[in-house]
């Protein structure tokens, strides 16, 4: 709104569908093909607005994306199924020459592949270091422990996006330092481990806590909240944050 950009605008500009950069703004993350597209789009996007696109990026990784869906094994396609089953039902004709010289050779190379396998075999008996190390070979391979899940980023995460620029106020708890104090007139995100305030001088803002939006009454007072794990409440009692 600020730059008097819109969607078609901004659709011609980034080659990105009009109907994907809409999801982007409504953070409807189930629109779109999915996690790769979605960061290459939040880059682009943001860099046409002049926004710092590792900051969205980085939001957008800790609080929406999910794990990629286990691919499952592609069904045998009809027409071989019925070849599979014309084969079996076909009765079997009179073996021809050529398949017997198959045959024949096929029988000459098992034969010699179990005579070597039979030289190998002594050999490895009269070698006691080699059957050691042939015997250690399958319990390493069993010792060796499973991967372990990802474990996802833990915390809390509040995204201001004010509609005017608006005095702010952050910390994260009565009695700490402040981390940030100054007006806001683009889209912040702030994270902490456990706890983050925040006092607004205008209530005219987009507020999201740990991914989700959190509704500001209106009014003209300004206004305090409190971000935990849990969620978002507006401080009733108490100072606020450089308040």
């Amino acid at each position: 709104m600020r730059q008097d950009l819109d969607i078609a605008d901004v659709e011609d500009r980034t080659k990105i569908r009009a109907k994907y950069l809409r999801a982007l703004e409504n953070e409807e993350w189930h629109s779109l093909p999915g996690p790769t597209f979605v960061k290459t789009f939040l880059r682009t996007y943001s860099e046409l607005l002049g926004l710092d696109p590792h900051l969205l990026v980085d939001e957008y990784r800790a609080t929406h994306q999910e794990e990629e869906a286990d691919l499952q094994p592609l069904a045998t396609p009809p027409a071989a199924v019925g070849r599979a089953e014309r084969s079996r039902a076909r009765p079997p004709g009179p073996p021809r020459p050529a398949a017997l010289l198959v045959l024949a050779g096929v029988v000459m190379a098992g034969v010699v592949i179990v005579g070597v396998l039979l030289a190998l075999g002594l050999s490895a008996d009269e070698d006691p270091t080699s059957r050691q190390a042939t015997d250690e070979r399958p319990r390493a391979r069993q010792e060796r422990p499973a991967a372990q899940p990802r474990a996802r980023p833990a915390g809390v995460v509040m995204r201001v996006a004010p509609e005017v620029p608006t005095y702010a106020c952050v910390d994260t708890g009565a009695g700490t330092d402040v981390v940030f104090e100054g007006t806001l007139d683009e889209p912040r995100a702030f994270r902490n481990p456990r706890r983050l305030r925040i006092n607004l001088g205008k209530r005219s803002v987009s507020l999201r806590a740990n991914g989700r939006p959190v509704q500001i009454e209106e009014s003209p007072d300004p206004i305090g909240l409190e971000v935990t794990r849990a969620g978002a409440q507006e401080i009733v009692e108490g100072p606020t944050p450089c308040g």
